[in-house]
């Protein structure tokens, strides 16, 4: 399987990873040039959360159209976003350089609106049907290791090199992302219906909502990421004003994330015929949580690193098992569409608990916010739990 899908794999990390910088940068930036933590919140809601609207439709277009192209075309986005953050920073005057890098992080979130379905719309085509429960999990890992690389190259990059170079970084994933994949074909799930848009958006909703089982991963997936808002708005201040780290070693705390996301992944890989995914998806979220939560606790740096490596590890296996058994339940013909959602929610979802991680840490400081952020989400989940019966029950053995 690793040697048929394997420039597929490399091309997901790439972009993966370029797309995460890009939303870092547009945090960081608003943080530190501007200095504006609520900003800070607002670019990374543009950056993730313009899924909302778009991310319905770049599902019915995955399933009308081959779907390999739909992914070139939301990485060319990408590009226009960074050329918009590049202007921000090095030519835009002190007035016009938050309405670019808002700007920019808009297209970027329409980008990554339709990156997603397109990848795992593609990933069906290519894996077998046997490979496609590993192959979820693999290219999920490539998600979770992106999310976790990108600041640790931020760090370095920018500490040697610049803003500048950051944004060139990014800009060079995503064109060696597309020429990995450049004679990579695809072909359309569906069969023209002569259906609206909004029809076929419609009939999405109408599957997922019958299938009790896939729409309870559903909200799985709505009580896994979101935590990511909070990670990736409250852990650069933490390291900076708790920690007291500086640029390299601020980026290597965060960058943390990257080994402890592989290993989560790859434990998942591992683990996934061994144990009940039901009530691990649970209960790992809810440790997740409080483990999280316990960082507003600690000033050390080692024992904080050593926590937020256990979030990180619990985390990527919980959202490897979620995605790979949306991939397994989805049916074919409305693949685009049901991995749409799920995109969605892997991006509205975090871009919204990253405003408001934003607002709640601009009025009550960075210690009671991650405090705050992980008891409540913590409960939540436990609430959740106790009524979701059919996921508690779902060994992940069935399809």
């Amino acid at each position: 399987m690793m040697g048929r899908l394997g420039p597929f794999f490399v091309s997901c990390l790439l972009a993966f990873t370029a797309g995460h910088m890009f939303n870092y940068t547009v945090i960081l930036y608003l943080q530190e040039a501007v200095g504006s933590d609520l900003l800070s919140g607002i670019g990374f809601g543009l950056a993730f959360g313009s899924s909302i609207v778009f991310g319905w439709f770049a599902g019915v277009v995955c399933d009308r159209m081959p779907p390999h192209r739909v992914i070139h075309a939301a990485q060319a986005l990408f590009l226009a976003g960074l050329a918009c953050l590049w202007w921000a920073q090095g030519g835009a005057s002190s007035e016009a350089r938050v309405a670019w890098v808002l700007g920019g992080a808009f297209l970027g979130g329409l980008a990554w609106s339709f990156v997603g379905p397109a990848r795992l719309t593609t990933l069906a085509q290519m894996a077998r049907p046997d490979e496609l429960r590993p192959a979820a999990i693999i290219f999920n890992l490539q998600v979770l290791v992106g999310f976790g690389l990108a600041p640790l190259l931020i760090g370095v990059v920018r500490s040697r090199a610049g803003w500048g170079a950051v944004i060139a970084l990014a800009a060079a994933g995503f064109v060696l992302s597309s020429m990995l994949i450049a004679n990579l074909r695809t072909q359309a799930n569906a069969t023209p219906s002569g259906n609206s848009v909004w029809a076929d958006i419609g009939e999405g909703f109408r599957v997922v909502g019958a299938d009790p089982l896939l729409k309870q991963l559903m909200l799985a997936a709505v009580l896994a990421y979101a935590m990511t808002g909070p990670l990736q708005i409250l852990l650069p201040k933490l390291a900076r004003e708790v920690l007291h780290l500086s640029e390299l070693p601020r980026g290597a705390y965060l960058g943390l994330m990257a080994l402890s996301l592989i290993t989560g992944g790859i434990s998942a890989l591992v683990l996934a015929r061994r144990v009940h995914h039901g009530s691990f998806v649970f209960a790992g979220i809810i440790a997740t949580y409080l483990v999280f939560a316990s960082l507003s606790q600690i000033t050390s740096v080692a024992l904080s690193a050593a926590t937020l490596a256990c979030v990180g590890i619990t985390g990527g296996m919980v959202i490897s098992l979620v995605v790979s058994g949306i991939q397994a339940q989805a049916p074919v013909a409305m693949r685009g569409r049901v991995m749409s959602m799920y995109s969605i929610t892997s991006q509205v979802v975090p871009a919204l608990s990253g405003v408001a991680a934003g607002a709640l840490v601009n009025g009550v400081g960075v210690t009671s916010a991650i405090q705050l952020s992980g008891l409540v989400l913590a409960g939540i989940v436990a609430l959740a739990a106790w009524r979701m019966g059919r996921l508690r029950r779902y060994s992940g053995q069935s399809s």
